[in-house]
């Protein structure tokens, strides 16, 4: 019914089985109805062990390739005929038997129900590295459908026209949304906060904190849009309805996106499991921040079929930003000075802990300083090295006056600045 390719045998069962002869044909068929083709090639294959050879009168003549006579108490057909003085025949034996209808019971063929190809819910995510293999400036694409078509297809071009296939997205991503919402938490710290339950389509489980600490469990939450996204992992895995569970034991912030997360991602946000199936799509280097139209649907459908949606992205390459400073300290010195000081921190290899400091990731040690006072900037300054000093005369000089924030972000040459860490300078 689904013309899928099948195989059936037949075996005489008075004798052992020492040559196999098999035959390929390009038929559609019944299972029964190729059984019979085989039953009666084998026993055609015995009858025709008997041969006959002889010559007929030039009376007989009439005579050829293909037609059965009788002789003696049997059936032969013609195979050979030369024509000389006498008819020359070679003949072998068949039995009209062979051709009559087997036995053989006629199955039911059932077609498979016909599903119409539905649109797809595509999520694009533009993210930091996670694992350090991906492609840095290469966003995500996760895909799912009810019910899944067995594959999607991303077509992409310049303009909506002279689309080129990008991606085979072989897998259904595990996407779904939050029920409750999820406050901010600080990095680096289990959150052992409230329960977020989230109804996912796909199945989620629980993993034992170690196996957490080498990444398992990793979930992007986000509003949809392609960079604003958070990466977390969850231990504890509760099923409490069909499709819906309970996340608990969480570790937030990952890979840098602490600095770009809400103080609180609303009910309603989207979440994705970041299991593999989410695949980088194909973009050049030179693409980034380019607006390019893409075109995802059902793989068996080209893509201009109605059942493909339209999508117009630009991509920054989250994977090129760097990370936020960490721990950006602020301390007066007996003049008025006001020293600050923080870490770096880096997007590639930071959890070796062997070397002396985690690799910079960056062509240069480079940091972008800014003195804000309310939503004004009154100085910014480029830095080489992670810490700076804010004499008294500079900071009269800039009119600022208590409190104001210092904004400092690691910069990037094919990026530009990461995002800023932020200090409150009250005294």
């Amino acid at each position: 019914g689904d013309y899928e390719a099948r195989a059936v045998e037949a075996i005489f069962p008075d004798e052992e089985t020492r040559g196999v002869a098999q035959s390929e044909l390009a038929l559609a068929l019944t299972r029964s109805e190729g059984q019979r083709i085989v039953e009666r090639w084998l026993a055609e294959a015995r009858v025709s062990r008997d041969g006959a050879r002889f010559a007929l009168p030039p009376s007989l003549g009439h005579l050829g390739a293909g037609d059965v006579v009788a002789v003696g108490s049997g059936s032969y057909r013609i195979d050979r005929v030369e024509q000389a003085d006498a008819v020359a025949v070679e003949a072998v034996r068949v039995e009209p038997a062979v051709y009559e209808p087997s036995d053989e019971a006629e199955e039911r063929v059932t077609p498979r129900t016909f599903a119409a190809p539905v649109p797809v819910f595509p999520l694009f995510l533009d993210l930091p590295l996670m694992r350090g293999t991906e492609v840095a400036h290469q966003p995500h694409l996760a895909v799912t459908a009810t019910p899944w078509p067995g594959s999607a297809a991303v077509w992409s071009s310049d303009s909506d026209a002279g689309y080129a296939l990008n991606r085979l997205i072989a897998a259904r991503s595990v996407i779904g949304r939050t029920q409750t919402a999820l406050a901010a938490a600080a990095p680096g710290l289990w959150d052992r906060g409230p329960a977020l339950r989230v109804k996912v389509g796909g199945a989620l489980a629980s993993v034992s904190p170690e196996q957490l600490l080498n990444g398992a469990n990793l979930m992007a939450i986000g509003d949809g849009s392609p960079a604003n996204w958070e990466l977390l992992q969850f231990a504890g895995a509760a099923l409490v309805a069909p499709g819906v569970y309970d996340l608990t034991l969480r570790l937030r912030g990952q890979a840098g996106t602490d600095a770009v997360a809400p103080a609180v991602w609303p009910a309603g946000s989207l979440v994705v499991l970041m299991n593999g199936a989410p695949k980088q799509i194909e973009l050049a280097a030179s693409e980034r921040d380019l607006a390019r139209h893409y075109r995802i649907g059902p793989a068996q459908r080209g893509y201009d079929d109605p059942s493909y949606l339209h999508r117009v992205e630009a991509f920054a390459g989250i994977g090129l930003r760097p990370l936020s400073p960490a721990h950006l300290r602020a301390r007066r010195s007996g003049g008025g000075d006001l020293e600050l000081g923080w870490i770096r921190r880096t997007r590639v290899e930071g959890d070796g802990g062997s070397g002396l400091d985690v690799p910079l990731g960056e062509t240069r040690e480079e940091y972008l300083l800014r003195v804000v006072q309310g939503t004004a900037v009154r100085r910014e300054v480029m830095l080489g090295q992670p810490s700076w000093t804010y004499p008294a005369g500079m900071q009269a000089a800039d009119a600022v006056a208590l409190p104001f924030e210092i904004h400092v972000a690691q910069l990037s040459e094919s990026f530009g600045p990461g995002p800023f860490r932020r200090i409150v300078i009250n005294v």
